[in-house]
């Protein structure tokens, strides 16, 4: 199953660079990724073998519309007609390992309490740039339950500033 998934994220990699924008892609599809991880009914309306296809890849023209470029939609169509919904998550986070490596750069997988801003995104990459000696290219994934502060993770290494964190070690402590 690895294999057909890295194949796949070659697949969509090639398509996103000879679109001419793989970044802009890369990060709309990192985003259908972690909604597909978020939502459990999501994730089984897109793997329900009892579903035409046909109405599974309706419901990804319904959740992408106008939102994202034509080729991301087309691509998670694509992986969704293909019966490889239940690993689109794993083959898109393949597909961005393999995006960030062409361009010599760390991804940092990085959770919030709340949306962060192109500023904060910078200022963030460089920060851990500066931390892991790396190029690094920020993904955020929003998660109200960390309560604020944030965790980012480039590669094995985790960094986990939040709030929920620190109010866990404080009920230790006490």
């Amino acid at each position: 199953m690895a294999d057909r998934n890295d194949a796949y994220a070659t697949a969509l990699f090639e398509v996103a660079r000879a679109e001419g924008n793989v970044e802009r892609v890369e990060a709309e599809l990192y985003e259908v990724a972690r909604a597909i991880d978020r939502s459990d009914e999501l994730r089984a309306r897109l793997t329900d073998e009892t579903l035409p296809v046909e109405l599974r890849q309706g419901i990804v023209e319904d959740l992408l519309g106008g939102s994202v470029q034509p080729v991301t939609r087309a691509l998670v169509s694509f992986v969704v007609g293909a019966g490889r919904a239940r690993s689109l998550p794993d083959i898109i986070d393949r597909m961005v390992r393999r995006s960030t490596e062409e361009r010599a750069e760390a991804v940092a997988e990085v959770t919030s309490a709340v949306p962060l801003d192109d500023d904060q995104r910078q200022r963030l990459a460089s920060a851990l740039g500066v931390a892991t000696g790396k190029v690094v290219s920020v993904k955020v994934n929003v998660d109200p339950s960390i309560l604020g502060g944030i965790i980012a993770q480039v590669g094995d290494t985790v960094i986990d500033g939040s709030i929920r964190r620190r109010l866990e070690q404080l009920r230790e402590t006490l």
